[in-house]
């Protein structure tokens, strides 16, 4: 499964370097968060997914958070482990990386991805040699949920943008439907805004899927609650366990 996608630039600011440390005061979001999913088809547990800002690395010169967005499900005839990793630019929100290992019945279908925003291209390792057109500011399938959480959004509006990494997939959009009520983790209430996102060409987020994604209506922006028509059925994450939300 896949899924992306103005980060106003962000003022530069002093970061740390280390893993497990705070990252930019600006964002909602840090170092060390992890939203952990219910999924299930129906009433019926399929498995688990999350959603971590695992630690900061430094691609080609650029200080990059590593995101992270994971899924592991199994259904009669069916069984997938399916892992997404984003190096991310700290000051700029652009990926400059992009790893994904699907592991689908047994048969692993590895996607590894060097982004280069200054020439506007990106290569897939698996087919080395190999350059083709992105865009000047990327944004890969694992990146888009950290940068929709970056944005101004209101009900009834579609925002659309050409920053998927991959030129022709674009443009993504982002309809707001409306808001609503949900349930979180420790019992208590919080209004959503639900959203249909259009990213990509599978997984997730692709248009065949017809995805919700809930995020709560506050500062924080937490993805509360994905659905998404998957090959086996629709599938829905329920977030269930929020690990360091509130920050260092």
């Amino acid at each position: 499964m896949r899924a992306v996608m103005v980060v106003l630039a962000a003022a530069a600011g002093t970061l740390p370097g280390l893993h497990g440390q705070t990252a930019h005061p600006d964002y909602p979001f840090h170092v060390g968060e992890r939203f952990q999913y219910a999924a299930k088809l129906g009433i019926l547990r399929l498995g688990t997914a999350w959603m971590s800002v695992n630690g900061i690395d430094t691609v080609r010169g650029a200080p990059s958070f590593i995101f992270e967005f994971g899924l592991e499900a199994s259904a009669p005839f069916y069984k997938a482990t399916n892992v997404m990793q984003s190096w991310t630019g700290i000051d700029d929100l652009i990926s400059r990386r992009f790893r994904q290992d699907l592991v689908e019945n047994g048969k692993k279908r590895p996607r590894y991805y060097e982004i280069y925003p200054d020439s506007q291209s990106y290569v897939q390792l698996q087919r080395p040699g190999t350059s083709k057109p992105s865009v000047g500011d990327p944004l890969d399938d694992a990146a888009f949920f950290y940068f929709i959480r970056t944005i101004p959004i209101d009900v009834g509006k579609t925002y659309t943008y050409n920053r998927y990494f991959k030129r022709e997939l674009n443009p993504v959009t982002i309809k707001v439907v409306k808001r609503e009520s949900m349930e979180m983790p420790d019992g208590k209430d919080v209004n959503c805004l639900v959203l249909n996102p259009v990213v990509g060409e599978e997984g997730v987020f692709a248009p065949r899927a017809d995805a919700m994604l809930w995020l709560t209506d506050d500062a924080r922006r937490i993805p509360v609650q994905i659905r998404s028509k998957l090959p086996f059925g629709t599938v829905t994450l329920r977030l269930e366990k929020i690990e360091d939300a509130a920050g260092s």
